[in-house]
């Protein structure tokens, strides 16, 4: 039984920690860097980055 709920704790600690932060309409992922084909657009509400593909940027015209 103490397994079981030890097993049931660490999964709830896990999905927890992974779920990701969404920003930009769910275009983008707050992190604290952002990947090779993403791009830096705006401040998330933790001060992580916003990183967005770049075709969802918009273009200054």
């Amino acid at each position: 039984m103490k397994l079981i709920l030890l097993g049931l704790t660490v999964t709830l600690l896990l999905v927890r920690v992974t779920q990701a932060m969404y920003c930009w309409g769910k275009l983008g992922r707050c992190r604290t860097t952002c990947e090779q084909i993403e791009v830096f657009h705006i401040l998330c509400t933790d001060e992580a980055k916003c990183c967005v593909n770049p075709k969802h940027v918009p273009v200054k015209t």
